[in-house]
């Protein structure tokens, strides 16, 4: 009998412990399926709402801040690069890609792709390209054309070259509201949408600015911030996604209070970062701000 209660008494120290084991094991794995669900690596977009912020113009002096804000949040973004700048400063290139964030090919030059001349074309993709694989050390699978404008002539190039034609759902013109966020963001609540790409310019750093307080907004709304090719899946060579203008409006944006917002400081922005002059064109415009 004596040895029969100590058994027993054995045992149950033993049951218990295996319980907590096998209790905090199954909330580990809880947590890191939550933590996986969360990541907007592995987030599924068809489960959840999904928003792609996509970045034009850049490297910029501000891009490194709004890489700072996008990290500060768990977003990912999509940057479409300028290949001229990208060879002006290759670091800024690597610093996107080893963030994390996509990196898209926004032409040589950023010419109008639509009025070169037809001999121009597939040299404005090449060579954008060119840089940003020398830059990063991967070349891009997607492209966007300046302004949106393209042709059959362009897609065509895009197609021998590997690359697929990104062009955007949500146009919030941040570059013509610059200092005027509020009309940026009164744009994104207005029109982002599950399964939205946005197009966005860190040529500003007003442009900063609303990525900074808009970002709690969305994620309060329960929106996942991702890259295109996350969201989109890969997309055929040669093939072109989305157009130049917003629909309707569609509202999906519900407002937090302002205590949830980040202030800024009570100074004026920057001047906008301006593109390089294109020099393998005649009378062509890089676009972009006035150079000052």
């Amino acid at each position: 009998m004596p040895i029969v209660l100590r058994g027993a008494r054995l045992r149950w120290p033993i049951a218990a412990m295996l319980a907590v084991v096998i209790g905090v094991s199954a909330t580990m794995v809880l947590a890191a399926r939550q933590r996986q669900a969360d990541d907007p690596d592995h987030v599924d977009c068809n489960q959840v709402k999904c928003v792609a912020l996509t970045f034009d113009d850049g490297p910029t002096p501000f891009t490194d801040r709004l890489l700072h804000v996008l990290q500060s949040y768990s977003a990912k973004a999509t940057f479409f690069l300028i290949g001229n700048k990208v060879a002006a400063d290759p670091a800024a290139a690597r610093r996107i890609a080893d963030a994390g964030m996509e990196i898209g090919n926004h032409t040589w030059e950023h010419p109008n792709m639509s009025t070169i001349p037809l001999g121009d074309i597939a040299s404005q993709l090449s060579k954008g390209t060119q840089a940003i694989a020398a830059a990063t050390g991967r070349p891009p699978q997607i492209y966007r054309p300046a302004g949106g404008l393209s042709s059959d002539s362009v897609r065509a190039s895009a197609a021998q070259q590997g690359l697929a034609e990104i062009l955007w759902d949500v146009i919030p013109f941040d570059w013509i509201n610059d200092a005027n966020t509020a009309a940026t963001v009164y744009m994104l609540k207005t029109q982002i949408k599950p399964g939205s790409v946005v197009l966005l310019h860190d040529t500003y750093s007003s442009t900063v600015d609303v990525v900074y307080q808009f970002l709690p907004v969305l994620i309060a709304n329960g929106y996942h911030m991702v890259t295109v090719t996350h969201l989109l899946g890969p997309r055929t060579p040669g093939s072109s996604y989305g157009g130049r203008d917003n629909g309707p409006p569609i509202n999906d944006i519900v407002d937090i209070p302002a205590s949830r917002i980040p202030s800024l400081p009570g100074t004026p922005s920057p001047k906008p970062a301006p593109n390089l002059p294109i020099t393998d064109i005649p009378n062509q415009s890089p676009g972009g701000p006035p150079a000052q």
